[in-house]
């Protein structure tokens, strides 16, 4: 081999290289581009469905699945089964209970039955079953440390809300429109049954 043949079979060897890193660097784009276009589907990158922007469109999506309706008149919410216990463990790991109070259309009217029609409009869903660790109408054992605490605490919790070891306590049972007044009443009530 000549001095000549060497030099140009070295010099050919960049440029052999140069194209095939670029054609590969092309071979690479164009399979990024085909994969992307099979994942988008039929869809264009970048276009959209005007209806699917409208307000009726976007309500339509968003609307509640239920809507649920409480009638007052039909008395305390019955007696729930009690949860079976959890494990330790698991209760430890367990998230916090939230309550949350079903407000009812007819807590105004309640109000002026005096402590009783508020217990029954606002304060018996949770207490009568015991949901959120609410300690049960005519359970006494359960009242009574409470009870010793004094009506002043009593009222702090109902009024401000309150979160403790066995549950939780919303303010106002989570009834906002309940002045301090009716909800003292709906404690002297409870305070009544529980002794």
């Amino acid at each position: 081999m000549s001095h000549h043949d060497e030099h140009a079979e070295s010099t050919a060897n960049p440029i052999k290289i140069a194209i095939w890193v670029t054609i590969g660097a092309i071979a690479m784009i164009m399979g990024v581009y085909l994969l992307a276009k099979f994942a988008v589907g039929s869809r264009t990158l970048g276009s959209s469905n005007e209806a699917a922007k409208t307000a009726e469109a976007t309500n339509a999506r968003i609307a509640p699945l239920a809507t649920l309706v409480v009638d007052p008149t039909k008395g305390p919410v019955p007696a729930i089964e009690p949860a079976k216990p959890i494990a330790p463990a698991a209760a430890a790991a367990a998230a916090p209970i939230v309550a949350a109070a079903i407000p009812v259309a007819g807590a105004a009217s309640a109000k002026a039955a005096g402590g009783e029609g508020v217990y029954k409009a606002s304060c018996a869903a949770c207490h009568s079953a015991g949901i959120a660790g609410a300690p049960k109408s005519g359970d006494k054992a359960a009242w009574a440390p409470r009870i010793a605490q004094g009506k002043d605490k009593l009222y702090d919790h109902a009024i401000k809300g309150f979160q403790g070891k066995g549950g939780v306590m919303p303010a106002k049972g989570g009834f906002a429109n309940l002045s301090d007044a009716d909800v003292k009443s709906a404690v002297d009530y409870m305070i009544a049954l529980n002794k």
